[in-house]
């Protein structure tokens, strides 16, 4: 993990939240070396600036892990509707990579792609060509024809009868395939592309047009081939949806990770607990999204009356819960990313939300096996090993949770793989 010629970084006097605990260690040094932590100490770390190393003082604030985000469509989120049908691919491309840098700004040093071809832009960020979290790409949302993820128009004949892909097939969002041996195709067409995790659509969604919330999407036989394709390249599926009925289809089928789940029962959240499957929910507010139409805000009404009762069911039987946003398709709403973060303060208390928001998200990213290329180092967490992904905060997050809510006033410092990319102090 480190060398002798590695560049050294000693943050000095400090208090440390290391992700995992609920206590702070107070008066402490932390010394990077490379890109990783090398040691947290209450004792002063021998170094100084004329042996190379690179001192910050933090006059006592608060460092914590880089936040992560567990449900992001960098591409989606930084592009509206029209983009995504009109617009040249270099726009789309470069609308993300500029997303991802204002991303990693907020704090947020990981994050993982539900949709969206980023695994490109993944390689240019951590090659270092450009700034942006590190990325834990799904590549295509893989749906059936009329499910969440089909964004044909109406009138568009299935590829399945000549007809051909639609434009955010053309681009890599989604992928459309029916029948167990197209989506074993478009499972493998994913890997291919660099895909951590595959992410299925099981379910209708507020954004999409054609499915009712209610509708249950892809056969139990056609999900299993997508488990076994995933776990043949040691990695999981992921699957949007709702319903109790599609939850519990998708459990059956080897699923691990439920993606929002807002409209759960509790018998069905305790399977999830019982079968040790995640839930990857988004804390959403009714103007988080603005639809068009009155079928689809009438939709996004109904999955967010869900969410607190979901949370709560989640608590009480020891579900494994992450944290994400899901914004899409408005890129002037993407700093609410931010806000949505300190609002699980309102279902979590602040140092659980802060554990989820690094170390809990991380343990769900490793789910990725061999197909995870940050497996070098522990995300989410300030320890030896880690890697060197931190942010000073000026303020307390555990008293206050909401400090988190505005990454431009309140995080004075914001390092990313030993990589100093914001600092005011």
């Amino acid at each position: 993990m480190s060398t002798d010629t590695a560049p050294r970084m000693i943050i000095r006097n400090v208090r440390v939240f290391d992700g995992l605990s609920g206590k702070t260690i107070d008066n402490a040094d932390v010394l990077v070396e490379g890109t990783h932590v090398i040691a947290v100490s209450t004792s002063p770390i021998a170094g100084d600036s004329s042996d190379g190393v690179v001192e910050i003082n933090g006059n006592g604030k608060f460092l914590m892990p880089g936040l992560s985000d567990a449900h992001v469509h960098l591409m989606g989120n930084a592009n509206n509707m029209m983009e995504f049908l009109q617009a040249p691919t270099g726009t789309l491309y470069g609308n993300t990579i500029a997303e991802a840098k204002r991303m990693l700004l907020r704090g947020f040093t990981t994050v993982r792609d539900m949709g969206g071809d980023t695994a490109p832009i993944k390689s240019l960020i951590d090659r270092g060509t450009f700034e942006g979290p590190r990325i834990f790409p799904s590549q295509a949302m893989i749906s059936q024809t009329s499910g969440h993820a089909d964004f044909a128009f109406v009138y568009d004949t299935p590829e399945e009868f000549g007809g051909k892909p639609s434009r955010t097939e053309d681009i890599h969002f989604t992928r459309v395939a029916d029948g167990v041996p197209r989506v074993l195709a478009a499972v493998r067409e994913q890997l291919r592309q660099g895909a951590s995790q595959i992410k299925l659509t099981l379910g209708g969604g507020a954004a999409s047009m054609y499915d009712p919330l209610n509708t249950l999407q892809y056969t139990p036989e056609e999900i299993r081939a997508a488990v076994q394709a995933a776990t043949d390249y040691g990695t999981y599926v992921a699957t949007h949806v709702y319903t109790p009925e599609g939850i519990a289809r998708a459990i059956e089928a080897g699923v691990k990770s439920i993606e929002h789940g807002h409209l759960s029962d509790e018998a069905t959240v305790k399977l999830m607990g019982d079968n040790g499957t995640w839930l990857s929910m988004q804390p959403f507010a009714e103007d988080d999204h603005h639809y068009p139409d009155p079928v689809r805000s009438a939709k996004n009404t109904e999955i967010c009356k869900g969410t607190e009762e979901v949370y709560e069911w989640a608590k009480k039987y020891g579900v494994k819960t992450a944290w994400g946003t899901d914004l899409l398709l408005e890129p002037q709403s993407a700093a609410r990313q931010s806000v949505m973060a300190a609002r699980l303060g309102e279902f979590y208390s602040n140092v659980e939300a802060l554990k989820m928001l690094t170390s809990g998200n991380a343990q769900l990213f490793e789910l990725a096996g061999e197909r995870n290329t940050y497996r070098g180092g522990k995300l989410g967490v300030i320890a030896e090993g880690s890697w060197a992904d931190m942010i000073l905060v000026d303020g307390d997050p555990t008293a206050d949770l909401s400090l988190i809510a505005d990454p431009d006033t309140n995080f004075n410092l914001i390092v990313k793989g030993g990589q100093i990319i914001k600092n005011t102090l």
